[in-house]
């Protein structure tokens, strides 16, 4: 231990190297249940790339494992320490470089927070789509790991589809740049796309350039109730059939609803069975919401009420970005899934998701990205009662197994980290798991990125966790 804390001093100021035992356990985890943590032998807070650089150079030649941190709102354990690690937090390399307007680029450092970029690119008439719930607190180093999504990415897509460029400090400490920041590209594979949603295995994120798009009008929102969780799915796929292009398509189970409400007093109508959300930020949205309007009376709205106002949209749309809030005080805990399956599929997979709240007899509240068929069953227990912990386990997996049966996948933007792991195995296959695999091994020989975490390419348990001879 003695040695990698000198070594990395001596490349690091002193105030970047943590070792108080008592303030780097704070840095254990992520937000996610059921996923082990070590204890890390040292956190580090660089500033520059130099600095990250040091880091893995030290690491490399020490072997020591390093985990790559952002602000650790993650949910599927990708930022949890392993034992004797390095914790590598990227948090103090928070600068927006650049905002081009003309390029509609900006060039970020890993730290930034992904609401304060959103208001950067905003006061100059730009827009930067992925928003993930956890908005104001998530650093864009870490979406670019996780692959992060949000509520709009029905019209705008994923944090994939703005990511043009990156720099990577590589698990031996030498920098790799991929990607461009010109509107076209194509030289050589697509490097900059193999990095976004590699949690911290294959190398570090040190800078990164975004797609922007003109800012667009204010969003209207549209509330319309339903009798069932089925016909509100039934809604969903007529909308998209008819080539709507909503903003916005969010949908809340009663239990969420009915969560929100006890935790926010926002009145929302506690007798519904499924609350479906739409928005368009065209010019002029009345008249898509109007078409919204009657495809959901259609489908067995027993109620479509739209926004008065651009306040009453963000009102519903706080009441949406809630919910995980709102249903973590059910119960002590909470397990998030996050299986995406095909629109057509959506009503089986919240059908499904009832029934095994009821063969588990647990409580699991269900919102949805449901333009995209991703899924958020948030299953609620106590972990002090082993039987409900076991049974919270056992139903998770069961909702996977699920999602798959129902040609999904298990992970549509938390990411995999240790939670998923074995389960992607299942859903790759073989062949794909093998190639994935050699994929690790080309960029991180020693296994020290990120070790137990999506594809382990070695026992973590190999690793050192202190340089020999200390």
């Amino acid at each position: 231990m003695g040695e990698l804390i000198k070594r990395l001093r001596e490349g690091l100021p002193g105030e970047a190297v943590l070792t108080d035992p008592d303030v780097i356990g704070a840095y254990a985890n992520d937000m996610a249940s059921f996923c082990e943590a070590g204890t890390p032998a040292v956190v580090v807070l660089p500033r520059t790339v130099e600095q990250v650089r040091h880091v893995m150079r030290t690491a490399t030649a020490l072997r020591v494992p390093v985990v790559p941190q952002g602000a650790r709102t993650g949910l599927s354990g990708a930022a949890n320490a392993s034992d004797g690690c390095i914790v590598l937090s990227l948090v103090k390399m928070d600068r927006i470089i650049e905002i081009n307007p003309v390029d509609r680029v900006a060039v970020v450092e890993p730290g930034v927070v992904n609401a304060v970029l959103s208001r950067a690119v905003a006061e100059q008439g730009l827009y930067y789509p992925p928003d993930p719930s956890s908005w104001e607190q998530c650093t864009i180093g870490g979406n670019i790991g996780t692959a992060s999504g949000g509520l709009c990415c029905v019209k705008y897509g994923v944090t994939a589809e703005y990511v043009l460029g990156l720099d990577v400090v590589l698990a031996d400490g030498r920098l790799l740049s991929t990607g461009r920041r010109t509107a076209k590209g194509v030289a050589g594979y697509d490097l900059t796309r193999l990095f976004v949603g590699s949690e911290g295995s294959l190398g570090i994120v040190v800078k990164a350039v975004l797609a922007l798009k003109p800012a667009p009008p204010e969003q209207r929102v549209l509330a319309a109730e339903f009798p069932s969780a089925a016909a509100a799915c039934a809604a969903v796929c007529a909308i998209m059939a008819r080539g709507h292009a909503p903003s916005l398509l969010e949908l809340m189970d009663r239990t969420s609803v009915r969560a929100v409400n006890a935790l926010t007093r926002m009145g929302l109508p506690d007798t519904t069975e499924a609350l479906l959300l739409a928005a368009f930020d065209t010019p002029d949205p009345a008249p898509d919401l109007a078409a919204v309007a009657e495809l959901c009376t259609a489908a067995g709205a027993t109620e479509v009420v739209p926004a008065d106002s651009a306040a009453e949209s963000d009102l519903l749309l706080q009441a949406r970005r809630m919910t995980l809030t709102a249903l973590e005080t059910l119960k002590p805990a909470t397990m998030i899934d996050d299986v995406c399956v095909p629109r057509s599929r959506l009503a089986d997979m919240l059908d499904g998701t009832a029934a095994i709240a009821e063969k588990y007899a647990l409580t699991i509240g269900v919102c949805a990205h449901a333009g995209d068929g991703n899924t958020h069953p948030v299953v609620c227990f106590d972990p002090a009662d082993p039987d409900e912990a076991r049974r919270a386990r056992e139903s998770f997996d069961e909702i996977m197994a699920l999602g798959l049966e129902l040609g999904g996948t298990i992970t549509g933007e938390h990411g995999v980290g240790v939670l998923k792991k074995e389960w992607l195995a299942r859903e790759l296959g073989p062949v794909g798991l093998e190639m994935q695999r050699g994929i690790k091994a080309v960029f991180d020989p020693l296994g020290l990125l990120n070790p137990g975490k999506v594809l382990d390419l070695c026992d973590p348990d190999g690793l050192k966790s202190s340089p020999s001879g200390d």
